[in-house]
């Protein structure tokens, strides 16, 4: 399994950044311009990078293809370094300079709130495919993605804590709006099925080092621990480092924790972690398809359904400006959303709801596997299948 180091992850996305600032356009200059919001440095890097990639490679496919009505898509990147306040910056400087009505973006639930209320008032597109904190559902009528809401993975993560034999938990949080909403609504369903949380620590996005913490947590003697990470860094190092301290009881987490340069740092001790998360289908034609792709491009691939998400969300611009045939014409551009039913590599015939909130995905429940069973096609982990509902 080839995986890929925070070193080698920046450079993927400063070759990136280069990479899109020099996306071929027609030699006329008629391109759809659309703006792109990632955090390509900072906690959320990693995936950020991916999502970049990801649409780097849809909108290639797209102009090679001979583009959107004859016309070329051209992307315009910045980096919303996963918070709020570097995302108002982008969003100012896409908005203002580059004159963008359509952004594709972020990848952190803070920054996605951070800018949301500057779009909503501006009338501008907001489009994610990977902030998934409940309170985007409610950000305004310009605001979409394709990631599901925090919303669905509590009650998901809940009802597995539950049905595991789960009733003491603790749990670690880094204190982002992404890792927070996990928390808030994963333990608000695990105590409604009954169970207790005896301990909780938060963590700031630039520790490095848990062993305390989770010395406290491991004092209160819970069933189980569960990690909401931002970061793929702090997500594999809690789960090497309570292993070190002795802990041999089962660990719980999302997307975050199980992602390839999570593994990598966590290494033998992730084996049997369990995260519910979105997952490509293996038997979607079409996901297979763009994982295939995107390895051939870029030589590895980390965090698939996130990857699938990025890539979709520029498929439905293509679809929608086909339609608009205006890259100024948000309105149109948000109708066009709201009727849209879409099947691509996250799954087929999914939609919008009125709240911009996707709808037709499901999460899964998946099983870190040993070092010696991870490979590039299994991603690290086994599907145990969808979480329970009751």
């Amino acid at each position: 399994m080839r995986l890929v180091s925070r070193k080698w992850t920046v450079l993927l996305g400063l070759l990136a950044l280069l990479a899109l600032t020099t996306t071929a356009c027609d030699p006329g200059g008629d391109t759809y311009k659309i703006g792109v919001m990632e955090s390509v440095t900072g906690p959320g890097e990693t995936y950020g990078t991916v999502a970049v990639q990801a649409k780097q490679l849809a909108v290639d496919e797209i102009n090679e293809a001979g583009g959107i009505n004859g016309r070329m898509l051209e992307l315009i990147i910045e980096d919303s370094k996963c918070n709020a306040q570097d995302a108002i910056t982008a969003y100012n400087k896409l908005t203002d300079v580059d004159g963008v009505k359509i952004i594709l973006g972020t990848s952190c639930s803070g920054a996605m709130l951070g800018a949301a209320p500057l779009a909503e008032a501006d009338g501008v597109i907001l489009f994610s495919g990977l902030a998934t904190n409940p309170d985007i559902a409610t950000a305004g009528d310009y605001i979409f993605r394709t990631s599901m809401s925090d919303a669905l993975l509590g009650v998901d993560t809940g009802n597995v804590l539950w049905a595991d034999g789960v009733r003491r938990l603790a749990t670690i949080t880094e204190t982002t709006d992404y890792a927070e909403g996990v928390r808030r609504t994963s333990v608000a369903q695990f105590e409604k099925r009954g169970g207790q949380v005896v301990a909780e620590e938060r963590y700031a996005s630039d520790v490095t080092d848990f062993r305390s913490q989770l010395t406290k947590l491991l004092s209160a003697n819970p069933d189980a621990l569960h990690i909401a990470a931002q970061s793929e860094f702090s997500g594999g190092t809690i789960i090497k480092q309570v292993r070190e301290l002795g802990y041999t009881g089962p660990i719980y987490s999302d997307v975050v924790p199980i992602g390839t340069t999570a593994l990598e740092i966590a290494g033998d001790a992730a084996t049997g972690v369990k995260a519910i998360t979105a997952d490509l289908d293996p038997a979607n034609a079409k996901a297979q398809e763009v994982l295939a792709s995107f390895k051939a491009r870029y030589d590895y691939v980390t965090l698939p359904w996130y990857l699938g998400s990025a890539y979709d969300d520029v498929y439905i611009t293509a679809e929608c400006l086909k339609q608009t045939e205006d890259d100024q014409d948000a309105d149109g551009f948000r109708d066009c959303l709201y009727d849209i039913t879409w099947s691509g590599a996250i799954g087929d015939s999914y939609s919008f709801d009125e709240n911009g909130e996707v709808v037709g995905l499901a999460n899964v429940v998946v099983e870190i596997l040993p070092t010696a069973q991870r490979t590039e096609d299994n991603h690290g982990y086994k599907v145990l299948g969808p979480a329970p509902t009751g």
